[in-house]
């Protein structure tokens, strides 16, 4: 009797993706040719948690004109920021058996442009990326080139963002080799290049797996070597073991039930992600962007997810 009752709530979650999908998960992105009103961002996007490209939003900012890689090697070339570096390009991934947490090194703004511009070396590869809001507190004289928020963005969720990050990295550089969620409503605009995006809907998460791994992080040695170093103190975190672009379908089959969505987002477009979206982003060379976090409403569609969540673990799904 129990098995049977167990199996009818794995039948019941294996379709629910499906079901969800027909009902309000677009088959491709869908683009806007100009920004929306903050009530219509609310009521046709934030509500029912939808992705869309936003075009013109960027226009007026001078970034758009301005940021190059020798703008900043003009304007902030000295200025010291906090760099990713790994081995292979995948920060915050799953190696292994270990979450990798990249190394992280101080290093003048004009180093990281020479690498991108082949002037110089490093060992590994180099990504800009520290997300707690690192544009204002460690490039602050770029602030007058975009606002410091998304206005109309703003309005419709009540509130300001909790952080303003940017993003200039190598080709190479991969914000995560597996898929990843946020629990925040994101705005994500491109200034220069392009990011290239994967996603999930959360209402997928049948299909994907989580493991537990124990948390590492890369040192970087003098010989310009990198060495493994566990992080003891940490409890192991729940990570998502899949490689979307060559999904091993042999050890999980029930991803290929799931239907990624793909776009591209292009210099002077911003994308809005959904809080709780999986997601997994690539970068062309020296790609430029700014995004703007919001955190999202702990409401009754987060519980909602919270509870799919419960039932895919309990299930044996997971």
């Amino acid at each position: 009797m129990a098995e049977a009752a167990l199996e009818a709530v794995r039948s019941e979650l294996r379709e629910f993706p499906a079901a969800a999908r027909e009902l309000c998960v677009p088959l491709a992105v869908p683009y806007l040719d100009k920004p929306p009103t903050p009530l219509h961002f609310y009521r046709d996007w934030v509500c029912p948690n939808r992705p869309c490209i936003i075009r013109n939003a960027l226009q007026h900012w001078p970034a758009l004109q301005k940021w190059s890689l020798p703008y900043f090697r003009a304007t902030v070339g000295s200025t010291e920021v906090s760099v990713a570096v790994t081995p292979d390009g995948y920060a915050d991934a799953v190696r292994g058996d270990r979450f990798m947490m990249p190394a992280e090194r101080r290093l003048p703004l004009s180093f990281v442009l020479d690498v991108l511009e082949g002037r110089a070396q490093h060992p590994g590869v180099l990504y800009v990326q520290k997300q707690c809001s690192n544009l204002p507190s460690e490039l602050p004289q770029l602030l007058p080139d975009l606002e410091s928020h998304v206005p109309w963005a703003s309005e419709a969720l009540g509130k300001m963002p909790d952080a303003v990050n940017f993003w200039l990295g190598e080709a190479a550089a991969v914000t995560s080799c597996r898929l990843h969620k946020d629990h925040y409503e994101n705005l994500y605009c491109v200034v220069s290049g392009e990011k290239h995006f994967l996603f999930h809907p959360p209402s997928d998460r049948p299909f994907i797996p989580y493991e537990l791994y124990t948390p590492a992080t890369y040192q970087l040695t003098e010989e310009g070597t990198f060495k493994v170093v566990d992080e003891e103190a940490m409890e192991k975190v729940p990570w998502i073991p899949l490689d979307p672009l060559a999904p091993d379908l042999a050890r999980y089959p029930s991803y290929s039930q799931a239907q990624a969505l793909r776009c591209t987002v292009r210099a002077g477009e911003m994308l809005y992600l959904p809080a709780l979206w999986f997601h997994h982003v690539q970068q062309s060379q020296g790609c430029i962007a700014v995004n703007f976090w919001y955190d999202m409403e702990y409401d009754l569609k987060y519980s909602y997810f919270q509870l799919l969540d419960s039932l895919t673990k309990a299930s044996g799904l997971d």
